[in-house]
This record gives C-alpha cells, sequence and structure tokens, in this order.
C-alpha cells in the first residue's frame, strides 16, 4: 500500500490507554493520533498475497517484538483479525519457502511467548524470551536458557525480588510473574517508573546485584548485566544459520535498537521511542499487528 492510501484513510484511532506521549522521561515519537492509519482493508491485505507469487524471497525472516508491535502492552484485547493476517503469512511461509518467516524477540517471560509464537503460526524459527535470556524452539517444543547464566546470577536476582518486595510493594508496585533470571515491575501508574529508577539502581549497585535497570512504556526492566536482546539475537542467528543480510526487524523502544542493528531492513510503528524512527527505513501508519502486515508487504516488495 502507497503512502498516499495510507494517508487517504488516516483515522483519530487513540493509542491503547495509559500510554501518554507526555509520561516522564519517555519519549513517544512517531506519528500523532490523527494519523495512525486503520486497518488495511481486505483488498490491501490482498496485495500481500499477490507480492507472494514471486519465485524468490530477499528476505528470510523477519524478527519482530511483541508489546506495541503485534499486542498491546497494556491489558487490552489482543487484535485477533490483523494476528490471523500474520499467521496466514506464517504458514504460507513455511509452506513455500518462498517468503519470510516472522518470529519473535521479546522481554516477556517465556510461556508469554511460546503462546504468542503458536498465535502467529511460528513453528519453525526460534524466538527469543526474557529478553534474551531463553529461546524457545517451536520445532521441538525445547526451551533453552543462555548457558553463560550461573546459579550465582539466579541468587542474584532472588535477593533482588526480595528487596523489591519489601522495598516497593507496600508503594504499588508489583513483579511480572513468570520471568526466571530478570525482574519486570509493574506500577498502576505508569508515571511512577521513573522516578523509582534511580533508587533501584542504587540499591542493586549498594548490593553488588548485576543487574541492568530500563524502562518499557509500562514496566521497569532488571536484566542481568550480561544478557539482553542483542545476547539472544547473537544466540537465535548463529543457532538458525541466519544471514543479517536477508533478516528484516521491528521494533518500538530503545532495546529494539539491537534488532535495528542485526538485521538489513527495519521498521517501526506509529508509536515509538525516537531512537528508533530515527533508524528505521520505514515508519508504519497502522496500529500494532497491522503495522506488522504492512511491514511485511513492504519487505515482499524489497
Amino acid at each position: 500500500m502507497t503512502e498516499k492510501r495510507a494517508k487517504n484513510r488516516q483515522t483519530n484511532r487513540a493509542p491503547p490507554a495509559g500510554v501518554r506521549a507526555d509520561s516522564p522521561d519517555q519519549t513517544a515519537g512517531g506519528l500523532s493520533d490523527d494519523e495512525i492509519a486503520a486497518p488495511p482493508t481486505s483488498a490491501e491485505l490482498a496485495e500481500i498475497e499477490r507480492l507472494a507469487g514471486g519465485p524468490s524471497r530477499r528476505f528470510d525472516a523477519m524478527i519482530c517484538d511483541i508489546d506495541g508491535c503485534i499486542v498491546p502492552e497494556s491489558a487490552e484485547p489482543f487484535d485477533i483479525g490483523a494476528i490471523r493476517g500474520i499467521a496466514d503469512h506464517n504458514r504460507a511461509a513455511i509452506k513455500t519457502g518462498e517468503l519470510p518467516v516472522l518470529t519473535l524477540c521479546s522481554g516477556r517471560p517465556q510461556p508469554f511467548v511460546e503462546a504468542v509464537c503458536r498465535l502467529v503460526g511460528n513453528t519453525l524459527l526460534p524466538c527469543i524470551a526474557e529478553n534474551g535470556v531463553w529461546l524457545y524452539f517451536p520445532s521441538t517444543n525445547e526451551y533453552q536458557r543462555d548457558p553463560t547464566i550461573t546459579r550465582d546470577h539466579i541468587q542474584a536476582v532472588r535477593e533482588a525480588s526480595d528487596w523489591v518486595e519489601a522495598e516497593l510493594f507496600p508503594r504499588g508496585f508489583s513483579i511480572q510473574p513468570g520471568k526466571t533470571a530478570s525482574i519486570s515491575l509493574f506500577h498502576p501508574d505508569p508515571g511512577q517508573l521513573a522516578p523509582a529508577m534511580p533508587e533501584i539502581q542504587e540499591a542493586f549497585r549498594k548490593e553488588g546485584w548485576p543487574l541492568r535497570v530500563s524502562r518499557t512504556w509500562y514496566y521497569i526492566n532488571c536484566d542481568l548485566d550480561h544478557i539482553s536482546k542483542a545476547t539472544g539475537l547473537d544466540w537465535l542467528i548463529a543457532s538458525s544459520g541466519l544471514n543479517p543480510d536477508r533478516l528484516a526487524g521491528f521494533g518500538d523502544t530503545e532495546s529494539d535498537l539491537a534488532i535495528a542493528q542485526r538485521v538489513k531492513y527495519f521498521a517501526c510503528p506509529p508509536r515509538h521511542e525516537d531512537s528508533v524512527g530515527r533508524v528505521a527505513h520505514h515508519i508504519s501508519p497502522y496500529w500494532q499487528a497491522w503495522a506488522v502486515l504492512d511491514v511485511l508487504e513492504r519487505v515482499l516488495a524489497e
């Protein structure tokens, strides 16, 4: 679909509740709310099928973040219609070998990533979970933890979790369930995240816990210093034999710059951090999974 066609179908679709462009120290770059386009029409989605008819492919895979890219980071329902379109694409890609397979790179816990992996129909390529802690292999239903994570690292995460429970739970913070070698902190008021970060960083430094502190739209992530999406991506690429020159990527926050640095073509949704928008080859005007479908169409046209 062309830029002109996208602009002709712009709508006043609002971002998820709680996503504010003026959140403290968090930049919401890209298009304004009234520039976020409506989902593609059936005719436009049919263009993907038309483009898929070529004899060869330029890209072997597209590596995609989950939160804010395929599904909302908030508690809003998934857009099943758009996700079905991604699953249809993946089924065709795996069956014919003529399309790039979409796989996942996320900070979410492994069970969440596995569930989304199944939803998008990826039965072939590994997925990154917990910001590089885990690789999930859908072809064999196996899970592998980064072998550089030791018992001492796990003990540090447990001790840091105990500190969070004692010091931050009384102030309304909670720990996202399901993570094994990292911590994600949630607060119902996202405005409380940035002010808490210096205190968390100082406590980790003082206690010698080797944890890096960063933010997404709704969470504070505390990851082992030597583990990241970057290490997970290097692991995924090496284990799958993928060629970075034949990879595309999609992400919305600073941690997704690791994807951008390892692919030939990178895109982002309309709601993204400025640092991500600056390196994107394309900023989709569509929202979440519809944006992914838009980018798949562009990747096919490359």
